[in-house]
C-alpha cells in the first residue's frame, strides 16, 4: 500500500554535531513543535541529537 500524504509533511532531520541531514520523517500537518530525536549519525558514528531542518 502507498502512504497517504494528504495530512503529512516530509521533514528532514539534521545532526546537531556535524550538521549533516541523515534522516527523513513523516510529520502530521498542523503540529506546532519541531522534532528533536536521538538517532545514530553515520558520520559521527555515535548517537547524537537530530533536529528538524528547514526546507
Amino acid at each position: 500500500m502507498a502512504v497517504k500524504t494528504k495530512n503529512k509533511n516530509l521533514v528532514r532531520l539534521r545532526c546537531d554535531v556535524c550538521k549533516k541531514i541523515n534522516y527523513f520523517y513523516w510529520k502530521k500537518k498542523g503540529v506546532e513543535f519541531k522534532l528533536n530525536l536521538n538517532k545514530f549519525c553515520k558520520n559521527c558514528r555515535k548517537h547524537t541529537l537530530h533536529k528538524e531542518a528547514r526546507k
